[in-house]
Parts: C-alpha cells; structure tokens; sequence
C-alpha cells in the first residue's frame, strides 16, 4: 500500500520503520507481538510492557491530511468513547495505546442495526467543542481543495466516468464549504470495522483522521460503509434517513457528504489501481 500510494516517500519509510520500532522497543520497554494485518498507512502490533501491560505500539506514515493529528484528536478525547493513548512520539509517528479486548469488529455484530445505534451513541461522544490553539485541519479546507481538484483529476484520468457525477460533486463542494455550524473535532474515518469491542467500555474507536468541521461530515465515510452489496435507491434513502434521525442531522447534508466522498474515492481508486471504483461509482449515481 505505501509503496503504491506513497511512492519514494513511501518506500524511505518503509525502509526506515525497522529502526524506528526497535528505537521505539527500547525507549517503552517493550517486548513486541505480531503486527496486527489490514493496515494501509502505519505500522501496528501488539505488544506488552515491562510490567505485563498489554499495549498496542501503532507508527504512522506522517500525512498533515490524516495521520499528523491523530494523537492530539485521543488526547482530547481521554479515551471517552475512543481508544486511550498512553504514550507518543509524534516526531516518529508513533503512538502507545491501551489494547482493546477482545478486539472483534463492530462491523462484525450479528445485529446490524444494534451495531448502527452503537455507533451512532459513539459519535455523538465524540463530537466536541474544539480546543483553543490547535492544528487540526479543517473540513472547509478539505473540501475547497476538492472543489479546485476534482476536475482537473477527473480530467487527467481520462474522463472515466460521467461528467454530470463530477459536476454534481463540485457543485457540492461549494455549498459544503458554506457550512456555519459550531466546529467539533471530526473523523474522516468513522465506520464500524474502526470500533472495537473492549473491557473499559464496551466498544470504543481506534484509529481516527481527525479534522474540524461539520458533524455531518462524518457521515460521508460511514454512511458508504453501511451500503451493502446488494442496494437500491430506496434503501440508501432509509439509511440516509436513518442516521439523520439518530445523530439529529439533515440528511441532505449527509447525502451530499457521501456523494463527495464516493467521487472523491472513485477518482482516487483510478489513480492508485484500486479496484473498488466501481462500487464507489454505484453509490454516487445511487446518492445522486
């Protein structure tokens, strides 16, 4: 993954990560476990402390766009409703979190809709005021950077789908950019295989892409993820209806956040050879 999306830069961390995590074992006292699979832009693996704590050593890729700020998003939180961030390096990328057990997926819950109202309590944990001083990017600039993009992306790509989706999404852009709601820290990331069933609580988020912006920019990515295989107009407008319902929101702003999100990924799935751009195109017509 790093060495598809990164390029060199990618390739020079990953060349570099060996000597990053021994520094890290040494500097924790660590005795390092196997890394945990799945991953796309960081280094995770269990591990346990001196004392037999039992942790988890997670190194990032530095990306101002998602990684940088994660550590400051946990801090915040103090690990109400997310994962507890016990220690980190943030030269390094590097975090030290609590190890949630046993750690199956939410997205793995045998009731989806239980597994939906769960999240939906989550987030609405999550969303806080803002923090005076701090460095998180923002969603206004997110998406005035995707209003400018996309169609020079969509271009260079060749056109690869139809230009009325890309106009819809830039169209949107702009109006997205317009919000006047109160900023909380947001989550570019949120879905259910990002919370994890623990002791402390019973589920808690790991791994978020924090940013300041709307509430209902977090419904883009998570909304996509509760679309199935097998859907239809009708049943992404009861999802869409659903979440706008448990988290007090207007769906057409969740509507739209999950149509600029799937064309946004569309054309990244064309740039790096992904190959699920043609479910991220059936849920922007569907959404369109």
């Amino acid at each position: 993954m790093q060495l598809r999306v990164g390029g060199s830069a990618g390739r020079a961390w990953l060349e570099s990560l060996p000597g990053i995590v021994g520094e890290l074992v040494l500097r924790w006292d660590l005795t390092l476990g196997p890394a945990f699979e799945g991953g796309c832009v960081g280094f995770v693996a269990s591990a346990e402390r001196a004392d037999g704590g039992r942790v988890v050593l997670k190194v990032n890729r530095l990306d101002d766009k998602e990684t940088l700020c994660e550590a400051d998003a946990l801090v915040h939180w103090h690990g109400d409703g997310a994962v507890r961030l016990l220690d980190a390096d943030p030269d390094r990328g590097a975090l030290l979190l609590e190890r949630l057990e046993p750690g199956t997926f939410l997205g793995d819950h045998p009731d989806r809709d239980e597994a939906i109202s769960i999240a939906c309590g989550l987030l609405r944990r999550l969303w806080r005021g803002v923090p005076k001083g701090n460095r998180f990017p923002s969603v206004r600039g997110l998406v005035l950077d995707l209003a400018r993009e996309l169609p020079d992306r969509f271009t260079f790509a060749g056109r690869p789908f139809e230009a009325r989706l890309l106009r819809r999404a830039s169209d949107l852009c702009e109006e997205l950019a317009g919000s006047v709601e109160p900023p909380v820290i947001a989550n570019r990331d949120f879905h259910l295989w990002n919370i994890l069933a623990a002791q402390r609580e019973p589920w808690l988020v790991i791994d978020p892409k924090p940013l300041v912006g709307e509430r209902a920019f977090d419904t883009g990515q998570f909304l996509r993820s509760l679309i199935p295989e097998a859907r239809d107009r009708p049943m992404v407008g009861r999802l869409v209806d659903r979440l706008a319902a448990e988290l007090e929101l207007d769906s057409e702003r969740i509507r739209a956040w999950a149509l600029v999100r799937s064309v946004d990924d569309a054309l990244w799935g064309q740039e790096v050879g992904f190959s699920d751009v043609g479910s991220d195109l059936e849920i922007a017509r569907l959404l369109a």
